[in-house]
């Protein structure tokens, strides 16, 4: 299933891994919104979209929830970090300079794609950018790790990205944060904090990771080889150039901004509320 929703016709790439480094986060939701839009409505070919930015920590809707949230946003942008709180699933992770992110937008106008079906099409994208370590990139919750979930991706049980997915008016965003460069476990010690301070020992009915850092390595531990995310964007471009005939490299056109700023709108509006 995975190796037929990659192998298409026609790929269009959206590369923002330097462009949108410096911007909010919040803007990649919106452009992934967007993408999910066209592509589901077929006004795009399928996309993937590459994108960095900077000191961010990206919180959950239940991390918004915990009993001491004001404190550990605090604490976070004490320490140079900018907040905001994601419109899909999953908890709390670190955006740097050293953590890729790459979705995978899809169409199900032509046919439905369950969910264990977006989840294995990006695990094999991955698998195919890494072909060194491909078979021994598994799936499966990590303990311990921040934003724990069944499509965890590790190498010898540490684990270095985690996928997850945006579906909307037919489109499906297939998401996956790796983290290529720099220490996995001083990330996973930020979000311990987050945690230690957000909750502050008091009992929620939700159950919180209970952080254990050494759990969670960058590529670039795990290889045992220099890493940058400028590396890993020639193994995008070349993994991307095998699926395919044609390549479009296309940011967003001018008939496809209006809808893109709509969609930016309700994603800082949406924010800002869950902020006060």
């Amino acid at each position: 299933m995975a190796q037929s929703l990659l192998h298409i016709p026609q790929w269009r790439f959206f590369d923002e891994s330097m462009s949108a480094r410096n911007r909010s986060a919040l803007e990649s939701f919106a452009a992934d919104d967007t993408l999910c839009h066209l592509v589901g409505q077929q006004l795009s070919v399928p996309a993937v979209r590459t994108w960095v930015h900077e000191n961010t920590i990206v919180l959950g809707i239940q991390d918004h929830r915990l009993p001491h949230v004001g404190d550990a946003i605090r604490m976070l942008e004490e320490r140079g970090y900018r907040v905001i709180v994601r419109n899909s699933g999953g908890l709390a992770v670190v955006l740097d300079g050293g953590v890729l992110n790459i979705s995978i937008v899809l169409s199900e106008r032509e046919g439905a794609i369950d969910i264990p079906a977006g989840y294995e099409t990006m695990l094999e994208f991955v698998r195919l950018l890494f072909p060194e370590v491909g078979n021994r990139i598994e799936a499966y919750e990590i303990v311990g790790s921040y934003c724990p979930g069944s499509y965890d991706l590790s190498i010898g049980g540490r684990k270095f990205a985690g996928i997850s997915q945006r579906r909307l008016r037919s489109g499906i965003a297939v998401q996956v944060y790796l983290c290529v460069e720099g220490s996995g476990s001083a990330r996973a010690e930020i979000i311990r904090d987050v945690y230690d301070i957000g909750l502050q020992g008091e009992s929620t009915k939700f159950r919180y990771p209970s952080i254990q850092p050494e759990v969670m390595a960058s590529l670039e531990e795990l290889l045992g080889i220099p890493l940058t995310v400028a590396d890993v964007m020639i193994r995008v471009q070349t993994v991307l150039n095998g699926l395919t005939d044609r390549v479009t490299f296309s940011g967003f056109q001018a008939d496809e901004m209006e809808l893109y700023a709509s969609y930016l709108n309700r994603v800082v509006e949406r924010n800002q509320k869950m902020l006060v």
